[in-house]
């Protein structure tokens, strides 16, 4: 069987002189990085994305460009959307078991058998049987003999004393005018007794040798509210050494706690009289305040003043 032969190939068409070359695409002209870029240029987005194109790292970045700051956060907001919701959420949960705990307790509570109150009326004490305590003497309930007369409480005079003419008071006692007039501002004094709960004072003087006194002062308050014998203690203490701590010396007076003995080594004249030495004592028992005062033209030693107070407390 003999082959076909060769099919000859079709002449090349002939290339108009003009026409542009087409056998191979020019190259793109340089991209100019410096040119402006038309932002209001169309842009076509169904045009394909050259996806594999590379990026051109080392081209450098634009930091001056403004960032709006204006922009709203939408992850953000939505964030702390959602936390204010979740707040919202768990503050009803909880009302709403309070609200429903409160319930079920007051069904529970309501359901309940009520609680039977006691009876008002008691059985009968039964008496008790024997005698009844007889009272403490006088010796041992120091309340009976301060509720007594007060007068009896208070030293005696010793042998050879002489009583006081001008004796402040009537027959021994003090009442709150004649007490405050023997201080300076009787006024203020009066209103600051009254305060404390003056009750009643008791009071005796003598006269040994040729100028010495003695005077001893014993003050007794109601007490209901305020220790006010131990307050007027300290403030007689705060006076025996105010202005005078140079020429003063003081001493405790055993068993009295915080009482005590002043002697003033020098010599003081009241209302033109001549010079005195003097010494004092304070201290407190009880509800009763003691004071005692002394006066010589000659000084005054510390056992003198010590003995009288001493043993005035004792009888305390």
């Amino acid at each position: 069987m003999e082959e076909e032969p060769a099919r000859p190939a079709a002449p090349a068409a002939p290339t108009p002189p003009d026409a542009p070359q087409t056998a191979a695409a020019p190259e793109p002209p340089p991209v100019d990085e410096a040119a402006p870029v038309d932002e209001a240029a169309p842009v076509d987005e169904a045009a394909p994305v050259d996806e594999a194109a590379p990026v051109d790292e080392a081209a450098p970045v634009d930091e001056a460009a403004p960032v709006d700051e204006a922009a709203p956060d939408a992850a953000a907001g939505g964030s702390r959307r959602r936390g204010r919701t979740t707040l919202l959420i768990a503050a009803a949960a909880a009302v709403l078991g309070l609200v429903a705990g409160t319930c079920t307790g007051v069904l529970v509570q309501a359901g309940r058998e009520p609680t039977k109150l006691p009876p008002l009326s008691q059985a009968a004490l039964a008496r008790g049987e024997g005698a009844a305590p007889k009272p403490l003497p006088a010796d041992q309930d120091r309340r009976v003999r301060t509720d007594g007369d007060l007068r009896e409480l208070l030293l005696k005079k010793p042998r050879g004393a002489r009583e006081i003419e001008w004796l402040d008071g009537v027959d021994g006692w003090m009442d709150l005018a004649t007490y405050v007039g023997t201080f300076g501002s009787p006024s203020e004094q009066f209103s600051e007794y009254v305060h404390d709960d003056f009750r009643r004072a008791a009071v005796t003087r003598w006269k040994t040798g040729a100028t010495r006194t003695v005077e001893i002062r014993l003050i007794q308050f109601h007490q209901e509210e305020v220790l006010s014998a131990l307050e007027g203690s300290d403030t007689g203490r705060h006076w025996a050494g105010w202005g005078r701590e140079d020429d003063t010396d003081r001493w405790p007076v055993p068993g009295t706690g915080d009482g005590e003995v002043f002697v003033h080594n020098r010599p003081e004249s009241v209302d033109g009289s001549p010079p005195l030495y003097s010494a004092e004592a304070h201290a407190w028992r009880g509800d009763i305040e003691m004071e005692i005062w002394m006066a010589d033209t000659e000084r005054i030693g510390k056992d003198q003043i010590m003995d009288l107070a001493r043993r005035q407390m004792e009888r305390l």
